[in-house]
């Protein structure tokens, strides 16, 4: 493929010229004809990231994330790039590993950039997160958080736990776990949490015991361990996550603990693995792809100066599979 050099020598005209053409810059009429022939000829297609980094408009959209190691995020960036990548657009991803300040940072590093927009994950908006937004004036959605006056794409995580809740509660579980995570993740850490009480609060005799771990599997088998060894043992545990409900599987195989028959399991997200695990996990379902098309599909009205929902919802589904059973009766 030519370069910019060859393109110009070709034309007969600068190299500076070339790129003054390739960023809308001013170029007679008749120089541009020139240079557009070379251009379809040698079929040359310019380096978008590096012409944009100039251009007063760019078709590049920066999109933070929370973690990498996540289905949950891996399938909200393959749907914000499905309606990029169909719209011209590129994005780049910065993770911020969870950290509130690399977020921040990021943000600000973004706008030096020339993005067009940003799309952000975020564990929690604070007023830090705010000033930001204020400062670089560019458009931007927040997926997975509700941030007023900005528009939002969320998971009705509330509702997910208060229906997993009720699917628990309503086949006789009366003594249940839930291992969630800290309330430092407001949509996990809170808001499933809060369903899954208001639920409990709604039949007679529910012992709800709360207790944390990470996200990561691992850490879920360490805890569940500790909940399935203890003296009041639960007849179900309501995990925040996928990755967490996974984790106490494994503990249950480690502790030749039966699924269901002696201890039932769900989970939230609809990661492929609960359909791959025996038994199958039980698990409310987030369509997380189509998610991340509409946060990109409303940054995209936005660029274009059109209106959009300031909040939008997204659905979610209860998959039924053999990791729940009424629970046995007590001795």
């Amino acid at each position: 493929m030519a370069s910019i050099k060859e393109i110009a020598e070709m034309s007969g005209v600068a190299k500076s010229t070339v790129s003054r053409y390739l960023n809308q810059g001013s170029v007679s009429e008749k120089t541009a004809e020139r240079i557009e022939k070379v251009i379809k000829k040698t079929g040359y297609s310019p380096n978008q990231f590096a012409q944009s980094l100039k251009a007063k408009k760019t078709k590049i959209i920066g999109v933070i994330i929370p973690r990498l190691n996540s289905n949950a995020m891996s399938e909200t960036l393959l749907g914000i790039d499905d309606v990029l990548q169909m719209n011209g657009f590129q994005m780049i991803i910065s993770n911020t590993n969870q950290n509130i300040d690399r977020e921040i940072e990021s943000i600000y590093s973004l706008a030096k950039q020339k993005v067009s927009g940003i799309i952000l994950a975020a564990t929690v908006i604070t007023d830090k997160h705010k000033r930001a937004f204020d400062e670089i004036s560019i458009p931007m959605v927040v997926i997975g958080q509700q941030v007023p006056g900005v528009p939002s794409v969320i998971h009705d995580d509330y509702q997910a736990g208060y229906c997993l809740g009720n699917y628990i509660f309503q086949r006789g579980h009366r003594f249940v776990t839930y291992l969630g995570i800290p309330e430092t993740d407001i949509s996990v850490g809170i808001k499933r949490k809060q369903g899954v009480i208001r639920a409990s609060g709604e039949y007679e005799n529910i012992v709800l015991n709360i207790e944390e771990t990470s996200f990561s599997s691992q850490d879920a088998v360490i805890m569940a361990k500790k909940i399935l060894a203890g003296k009041n043992q639960p007849t179900a545990i309501i995990a925040a996550t996928d990755n967490i409900a996974v984790g106490v599987l494994k503990a249950c195989c480690l502790l030749d603990i039966k699924v269901p028959e002696q201890l039932s399991i769900v989970g939230v997200g609809g990661d492929k693995i609960t359909d791959l695990v025996y038994p199958g996990i039980t698990t409310i379902k987030f369509f997380f792809r189509e998610a991340g098309g509409t946060a990109a599909k409303s940054l995209l009205k936005l660029l274009e100066h059109e209106q959009t929902q300031e909040v939008i919802v997204s659905p979610y589904e209860l998959i039924e599979r053999f990791s729940v059973d009424k629970p046995q009766q007590k001795k």
